[in-house]
Formats: C-alpha cells, sequence, structure tokens
C-alpha cells in the first residue's frame, strides 16, 4: 500500500489533464504489476469504452467476457483474473479490485490540480453565531443559521441549508440542494385540523459523512437526528425527524426513512427503499431497492419485499390471488386436517 511519499505525476501542459506512468501508480497505491512500467495513462474509463491511453477494473467474474475484448491499456483485475488479464495486455493484480479503482479516482483527484478551496463564497450567508472551521469551504448561495457548525476539512456544495442548531462534523461532503435541520413532519389531529408540533431538536452528523444532492434531514422533535460516522446518503433522500442512521451505513436515491426509525451500523438500503416509522434495523441489515420495511429486523441478513414485475393483467390476477392467500391457507389446513394418517 501506499509508502511514505508518492512520486510527481506529469501533466500535459496547460491542459490540467493527468498523465501517470503505471509505475509511478503502482508506487502510490501498491499492488502487483504485470506489465511496462514506463506505459502511461491518461485516464480512467469502463471496460467497454477504455482506449489504450486509458485504466480500468473488473471486479465481478460476471463481467469476464469484456476482459478479452476492452482496448483499456491497463486493467485491475483479482488473482482469479490475472492470467486472462496479462494474456490481453498490462493489469494490476489486487485482492480488491472495486477498492483499488476508488483509490485511483482519490489519486487522479489529487494530481489534477485542481486547488482545494477553503473558507465561504461571498453569496453565503453565515449567521455570526455560526461556527465554520477555516479550513471547511461553504459554497455559494448556502445558508448557515444561528448555532450551526460545520466541521474541518468539510465542503458544502451550492445552495446547501443548515438549520439552527445543527452540526457537521469533520471532512463531511454535502452536495447542492441539501437541506439540513428543516422542520420534521409533526401535527395534532385537532377537530378535523392539524395542530404544528414545534420541533424543538437538531440535527447531528458525524464525521466522513457524504450526503447527496437535494437529500432532506429533518431535525428532531425533542431529541436530535443524528448520522453517525461515515455514512453516505445518495440524491434525493428523505430522513425524517429523530431517526438515527448507525456508522457506515449506505442508501442509494430515494429511499425514505420515516420518523424515529432506528437504522444500524454497516447497512445498506437499496433505490427507493421505504423505512417505516420508529422501526429498529440491526447491524448489517441490507434493504433491497424498493423494499418496504413494516416491520423492526433484529437479525443481519439480506431483505427483500418487491412484488415481480408482471404484464398488467398478469399482475391484477396474481395481485387478487394474493388479497385471498390467507384465506386459502386456512382452507389448506382444514383440508389436511381431514386426510387420514396426517
Amino acid at each position: 500500500m501506499p509508502g511514505p511519499t508518492a512520486p510527481r505525476a506529469s501533466k500535459r501542459a496547460g491542459s490540467g489533464r493527468v498523465a501517470l506512468r503505471l509505475g509511478e501508480l503502482i508506487a502510490a497505491l501498491g499492488g502487483e504489476l504485470r506489465g511496462d512500467p514506463d506505459a502511461v495513462i491518461e485516464g480512467i474509463a469502463p471496460l467497454e469504452s477504455a482506449l489504450p491511453s486509458q485504466i480500468s477494473f473488473l471486479s465481478n467474474p460476471r463481467y469476464g467476457a469484456q476482459l478479452s475484448s476492452t482496448r483499456a491499456g491497463c486493467v485491475i483485475v483479482p488473482p482469479a483474473m490475472a492470467a486472462v488479464a496479462q494474456a490481453r495486455g498490462a493489469c494490476i493484480v489486487v485482492d480488491e479490485p472495486y477498492l483499488y479503482f476508488a483509490r485511483v479516482t482519490q489519486l487522479w483527484r489529487r494530481r489534477s490540480g485542481a486547488p482545494r478551496r477553503t473558507g465561504v463564497h461571498p453569496t453565503a450567508v453565515v449567521d455570526p453565531t455560526a461556527h465554520v472551521h477555516p479550513s471547511a469551504w461553504i459554497g455559494p448561495l448556502c445558508v448557515i443559521e444561528s448555532a450551526a457548525s460545520v466541521g474541518e476539512n468539510s465542503v458544502l456544495h451550492s445552495r446547501v441549508t443548515v438549520g439552527e442548531g445543527c452540526r457537521i462534523g469533520a471532512r463531511a461532503i454535502v452536495h447542492a440542494g441539501v437541506v439540513i435541520g428543516a422542520d420534521g413532519f409533526g401535527f395534532a389531529p385537532n377537530n378535523g385540523a392539524w395542530e404544528k408540533i414545534e420541533q424543538l431538536g437538531s440535527v447531528q452528523i458525524g464525521d466522513d459523512v457524504e450526503i447527496g444532492a437535494n437529500t432532506c434531514i429533518d431535525r428532531g422533535a425533542l431529541a436530535d437526528t443524528v448520522l453517525e460516522d461515515g455514512v453516505k446518503l445518495d440524491n434525493l433522500i428523505q430522513i425524517g425527524h429523530n431517526v438515527r442512521v448507525g456508522r457506515h451505513t449506505a442508501m442509494a436515491g430515494c429511499v425514505g426513512v420515516a420518523g424515529s426509525a432506528v437504522i444500524g451500523a454497516h447497512c445498506t438500503l437499496g433505490g427507493g427503499a421505504i423505512v417505516l416509522g420508529h422501526l429498529h434495523l440491526a447491524d448489517h441489515v441490507h434493504i433491497s431497492a424498493a423494499t418496504v420495511v413494516t416491520r423492526s429486523i433484529t437479525r443481519p441478513g439480506h431483505y427483500t419485499g418487491m412484488f415481480p414485475i408482471d404484464d398488467n393483467a398478469n399482475w391484477e390476477k396474481n395481485a387478487a390471488t394474493l388479497r385471498h392467500l390467507h384465506s386459502l391457507r386456512e382452507r389448506l389446513r382444514a383440508l389436511e386436517k381431514q386426510t387420514p394418517g396426517r
């Protein structure tokens, strides 16, 4: 893995594009190179579209057929695919190609020459009682309200709103349009109308959290809404009031988590999944896309609750059958009791 120092990559003059020798890549990130260390890589691309000047990766054996046809100058592969990869050209052999690919993208970003910004954009509005660490960046048109705080090396892209008293930890990345600390959805019925329940809590976000564009994280009603360290949220996610999300849990786009749900650590929720309010999910629970979680889950595992897609006529017939499933089960039990020998 990386040594104490990493060699400086060369760049095309005036282009801002990275040109990195394979030997430099190995010196920075480790791995076993099978090929010419002086070969130059100028970009990263998927297997199917990569050019001879680019590097790609293969982590899933299901896509092994693409390995023989790719034009990539170098491919990152697991040991099981090393012989096939080497037969077609240069390769880097590592135990976890996808993780290595992630680190290549990080190295590419660092070497691209884009300066890291700090401070507050002139169009942002920061309340005098808010605290923004000097190493953080507050982008255009952001709003940081009273008594809020943003930790060191955190980046808030344009139009992020951080509500009163909310906290963002260190090294966070908050993408455009995120709203942290809007009121939770709390109303008490009153003779056919609704009486607002004031939302008196805040939002507490740990370190190394990334939040996708236009995601909303509501403040708690009394206690705080909490995202622990390392949580990763995609775009267009709704986190309700008083929700707690455990460390290193990841959610894909359009997930909705209703109020007071507790999600454990190291969980994943696929796109469009829904978790109903006041439920608890244990650590290491994985929810498939579009699943609606209607009960607490106390054991780690992979859970799915989707109704399979079909042409509409068949779907309606299956849905009608499903509605009668309970009565069919009772009839089957009655018949079993009447069967001799059972």
